[in-house]
C-alpha cells in the first residue's frame, strides 16, 4: 500500500489528496514554491535596488548632462570614477567624517546589543517588584517624538561642555526602547527557564548565567539588531547636524556640505552617496547569513 492510500484509510480523503499533491511538488509546506513567487520576490528586489541604481546612474554622470536629462538612461555613463575622487579630495574632510561615524556607529551598535540583551533577559526570566510597568515605560517612550528631546539634550550637552564632541552623538545612543523590547520578546520564547534554573544550581551567578547561556541563545535576534542599530547610527542625521556641525562632522553632515549655496552639482552628491553606501553594502553581505538565521530562529520560536 503506498503513503497515500495509507494516508486515506486513516485520515480520509481529504488528507489523501493534500499528501498526493505534496508528492507532485503541487504545493503545502514540502512542496516547490511556485514560479509566481519568484516573479514576485524579483520585483521586489528590483523595486527595491532601483533607487540605488539610480543614485549610480546620477553619480556617473555629469551636471550638465542631469540639466539636460533629468531622468537618466539605464546605461550608467563614464564620469564615476572621477565623481568619486572629487568627493574624496574635496574640502568636505570625508575621511574623518567617514572615521567619525564608523567609531559612533560600532560603538553604539556593540552597547546596545549588550545592554538591550541584558536588560531583555531581567525582564523576560526574572521575577522582580514592577517588573511589567517599567517594561510598558520604556515601550511607551517610542511614541515621544526625538524632536521634543532636542532642545533639553542640546542643554545638557552644553553644561557637559561636549558640543561639538562625538560623545554628544554617542551617549544618547547606548541603549534602545526598541531593543529592549525587541531581545525582550526574543527571550521570552527562545530561553527555556529551565536553562536559567539548570544554570544557577550549577553555581553560575546571575551575570555569568547572563553570559553563558542568555546571550548565545539570543544570537540570532542580537545579530539583527547590531545590523538595524548600524544602519540607523550610520544614517543619522538630524541630531549630528545640531550637536556636532561642521567641524567635526560624521559623514551625512560631511555629504550635506556637497551642496553649495546657488548650484548643486547632483552627479557629486550622488557620488557621495554611493560611498556612503558602500560600508553598508559590505556588512550585510558579511553578515547577511547571521541576519537570515536570526529571522528564521524568531519565526520559528515565535
Amino acid at each position: 500500500m503506498n503513503s497515500a492510500a495509507a494516508i486515506e484509510q486513516l485520515a480520509g480523503k481529504g488528507a489523501a489528496r493534500a499528501a498526493r499533491r505534496r508528492l507532485r511538488g503541487g504545493g503545502g509546506v514540502e512542496g516547490r514554491p511556485s514560479p509566481w513567487n519568484y516573479v514576485l520576490l524579483s520585483a521586489f528586489i528590483l523595486l527595491s535596488a532601483y533607487p540605488l541604481y539610480f543614485a549610480l546612474l546620477l553619480a556617473s554622470s555629469d551636471a550638465g548632462h542631469i540639466a539636460r536629462n533629468p531622468i537618466p538612461s539605464l546605461i550608467p555613463r563614464g564620469n564615476l570614477l572621477e565623481n568619486l575622487t572629487r568627493v574624496l579630495e574635496s574640502d568636505i574632510q570625508f575621511w574623518p567624517a567617514f572615521w567619525n561615524s564608523v567609531i559612533v556607529a560600532v560603538i553604539t551598535s556593540v552597547s546596545v546589543v549588550f545592554f538591550a540583551t541584558l536588560a531583555g533577559f531581567a525582564f523576560s526570566k526574572l521575577q522582580f517588584r514592577g517588573r511589567r510597568f517599567l517594561l510598558g515605560f520604556i515601550i511607551a517612550t517610542m511614541a515621544v517624538p526625538t524632536q521634543l528631546g532636542v532642545i533639553p539634550m542640546f542643554l545638557v550637552m552644553s553644561k557637559l561642555d561636549w558640543v561639538g564632541d562625538l560623545k554628544a552623538v554617542i551617549v544618547p545612543g547606548l541603549v534602545t526602547a526598541f531593543g529592549v523590547f525587541w531581545m525582550t520578546q526574543y527571550l521570552e520564547e527562545a530561553l527555556p527557564f529551565e536553562l536559567v534554573e539548570a544554570a544557577r544550581v550549577d553555581g553560575c551567578s546571575m551575570l555569568e548565567t547572563f553570559w553563558h547561556v542568555a546571550f548565545p541563545a539570543a544570537r540570532g535576534a542580537a545579530a539583527m539588531l547590531f545590523l538595524f542599530t548600524f544602519v540607523g547610527s550610520w544614517t543619522n542625521f538630524f541630531w549630528p547636524f545640531i550637536i556636532l556641525g561642521s567641524d567635526n562632522p560624521t559623514l551625512p553632515v560631511a555629504l550635506q556640505l556637497l551642496q553649495a549655496s546657488y548650484f548643486k552639482d547632483y552627479s557629486l552628491i550622488m557620488a557621495g552617496v554611493v560611498v556612503s553606501v558602500i560600508p553598508l553594502l559590505l556588512l550585510f553581505i558579511v553578515a547577511g547569513r547571521q541576519l537570515v538565521s536570526g529571522i528564521m530562529q524568531g519565526a520559528v520560536k515565535g
